[in-house]
């Protein structure tokens, strides 16, 4: 029975019938994921002593005697728990744990006794687990993960010089009093004769001694503290925050105690020497300095064999965005993932001028950044720091490092970003920004230079018919029915914008206004019916026009045929003939529909062959925009490869698939009712825009 209940199960019964398990301490109970760890658990303390099956204990730490006594006191099974070894993003003490182990055999690291893992790693395995435990160490390498992935990738310049003439031996110490170290039969003594091993057999190799993450955060002590004179003239301590994956990179040999670094190094094919006895010693692929005991490792496992066992079978691990139990193959794509964004992420930047309400935004999207400063003023810029602007704002003159433009997705929310709703992707582009059709921007790169593989395109493919399908667009707002008219037989949509809005600004052409491209579309398409649609901006009251909304209908009602307001954008494009705009973001959102768009000005999916372009020829971008392009090529670069995705759900980034499915359940839920606060500020910036328009108006 008891073995049933260590296999994970994303079913879950009610409290009443699920099997009861006493978690006795209030730091085990204070692991915010360890309900959704162990779903097929009722979850309780040692006030339900009588309905209790079994006892949770964490590892071998001090707190693991309570549930050791009172599992013996009561006659109940002990359970011990443990962080996976792909545990999370940050380090334990600022996220709780994506991955645990669960062992009723003792626990992985103490060698004393026989463990779950070690029974798992000497059990023999069919084709197919050893393929996929193959395939996961091939997916864990090219992800460049680790059991944390907080540091950035790559090497100070100096190690790097230093590896290129000569590749490095890699020591690796841990915190003094870890269990790991007393479980795998060593001591302090062991970290002295690891060093002098790692110098003696590699008497003209650089050594660098890798000190513990948790060292580093200053939360624990390693065992080196002092070195002798000898030891130091050969070795390179290294206190800095370096992902693993780039020491493995370059190291020639790595020596442990029993860090789980040394696992790690056998997944990328290095040559590892253990002076204790961790999981993955006596199996032959270590050089041992003890002896494991041979009536349990006496197995022969490969490497895949061992993956499978310590990445597969033992773990379970936790989609953190669905909240639900996932194959570790889902868990390491999230990870890494949140490697790959954090790592475009300069560290430190300067944001500057961005309102209260956006920069707790800007500090999720940036979260890569490891040292945020919000400036409010030009004047304090450090001009050697990265600098983050919103959208088109010139570059303080005192910079002199990067700066990145950011600015809403292409799928950003339900609901207006002038209402204050909250977005769920951003784009932060370092060349220029996609509006911006006097320059290039980091989309227009991509859609000139990047190699689009069939994968992609089917991926973009696949994304593209979901959107269509789950009619989605940028805002996602209103509520209205339109009835196409029965005696049309061309009908034109013309998406209305901001006429002071940037893209009208830096990516419009000889027509600028609304009134100037609806007279344009009626001398393209007389026999056309036009149906025009305000931007959702303007008829909310909150972008300043000049004049009230209806008065701006009424003064372009001659152009055109029909007026729309509350029409959610999918609907109409599914029921019309063709669109036409400036720059409006429409132009894309219809092309995705397969339907004909013409652009009067040089938005960013103009000039690739997609659209009839009406620019003057000698514009800038259409100069630039010399590559015809696929449709689901423009899709991938603008939708999957240049944007910045946020999940609502767990705050880390995400897919634009996953933001797709959240997004679907954020319109099926509604938008939550407005905050006081909101509403008052909602109402004061419509009475002081409609003042404005007024006081113009005289």
């Amino acid at each position: 029975m008891l073995l049933e209940w260590l296999t994970p199960t994303t079913r879950v019964a009610d409290d009443d019938t699920r099997p009861h398990l006493a978690v006795l301490t209030h730091g085990l109970r204070q692991i915010s994921t360890l309900p959704a760890l162990l779903p097929e658990w009722a979850i309780g303390n040692g006030q339900q002593t009588r309905a209790a099956s079994a006892v949770l204990a964490w590892g071998h730490k001090p707190s693991a005697r309570i549930a050791e006594q009172f599992a013996q006191r009561h006659g109940l099974p002990l359970l011990r728990a443990e962080d996976g070894f792909l545990r999370s993003t940050d380090l334990g003490h600022c996220c709780p744990p994506l991955s645990i182990v669960l062992d009723d055999q003792g626990i992985y690291y103490d060698a004393a006794q026989p463990s779950r893992l070690e029974s798992l790693i000497a059990a023999p395995l069919g084709a197919a687990p050893l393929d996929r435990g193959a395939r996961l160490r091939e997916a864990w390498v090219q992800a460049r993960v680790s059991k944390y992935n907080h540091a950035h990738d790559g090497l100070p310049d100096a190690l790097l010089r230093q590896a290129a003439t000569d590749p490095p031996v890699l020591v690796i110490d841990q915190t003094a009093g870890d269990a790991s170290i007393t479980g795998a039969g060593a001591s302090a003594t062991h970290f002295q004769w690891m060093l002098q091993a790692a110098l003696d057999e590699h008497p003209d190799a650089p050594i660098w001694l890798k000190v513990h993450p948790d060292v580093i955060a200053g939360r624990k002590q390693g065992h080196f503290a002092h070195l002798t004179p000898g030891e130091a003239a050969r070795v390179t301590l290294i206190a800095d925050a370096i992902h693993p994956p780039a020491l493995f990179d370059v190291c020639r040999a790595v020596y442990v105690v029993s860090s789980q670094m040394g696992f790690e190094a056998l997944l990328h094919g290095r040559s590892v020497r253990c002076f204790g006895l961790p999981f993955y010693a006596g199996w032959g692929l270590t050089a041992d300095h003890l002896s494991a005991p041979v009536w349990r490792r006496a197995a022969s496992p490969g490497i895949a064999a061992l993956t499978h066992a310590a990445l597969i079978a033992y773990p379970r691990c936790l989609d953190p965005e669905t909240g639900r139990l996932c194959e570790p193959e889902r868990l390491l794509a999230h990870l890494a993932l949140q490697r790959r964004q954090r790592a475009t992420c300069p560290s430190p930047v300067q944001v500057l001028g961005f309102s209260r309400w956006k920069r707790p935004i800007a500090r999720a999207f940036l979260q890569g950044s490891a040292d945020i400063a919000f400036l409010r003023r030009e004047r304090q810029v450090d001009p050697g720091t990265a600098v983050a602007v919103w959208g088109r704002r010139p570059a303080p003159p005192l910079a002199t490092g990067p700066v990145l433009r950011i600015e809403d997705g292409f799928l950003r929310s339900v609901g207006l970003g002038a209402d204050l709703t909250r977005p769920v992707s951003w784009v932060v582009d370092d060349l220029g920004i996609y509006f911006d059709a006097t320059r290039p921007s980091r989309l227009e790169h991509l859609l000139r230079q990047h190699d689009f593989d069939d994968a992609l395109r089917e991926r973009a493919r696949a994304l593209r018919t979901a959107i269509v399908n789950a009619g989605l667009t940028k805002y996602n707002v209103g509520g209205g029915a339109w009835q196409r008219p029965a005696s049309a037989l061309h009908v034109v949509l013309v998406p209305g914008q901001v006429e002071s809005d940037a893209s009208i600004q830096w990516g419009a052409a000889d027509i600028r206004t609304n009134a100037e491209l609806l007279r344009a579309v009626r001398a393209a398409e007389p026999d056309a019916w036009l149906v025009y649609k305000p931007h959702p901006d303007v008829v909310a009251g909150l972008r300043q026009t000049g004049r009230s909304w209806q008065a701006e209908c009424e003064r372009l009602r001659p152009y055109c045929d029909e007026i729309v307001t509350d029409v959610p954008m999918h609907s109409l494009l599914a029921s019309v003939d063709a669109v036409h705009t400036l720059t409006s973001l429409t132009g894309f959102e219809a092309l995705l529909r397969g339907c004909p768009v013409t652009t009067w000005g040089m938005p960013f999916y103009a000039g690739w062959g997609l659209t009839e372009d009406r620019a003057p020829a000698d514009h800038p971008a259409r100069q630039r925009r010399k590559r015809a392009l696929q449709l689901d090529e423009l899709v991938a670069a603008t939708l999957i490869l240049y944007p910045t995705y946020l999940s609502r759900h767990s705050g880390a980034y995400t897919t634009p698939e996953q933001a797709l499915v959240e997004l679907r359940e954020w319109q099926r839920l509604g938008t939550p009712a407005a905050t006081p606060l909101a509403r008052l500020w909602r109402q004061c910036k419509r009475q002081v825009l409609h003042a404005v328009a007024r006081w113009r108006q005289r």
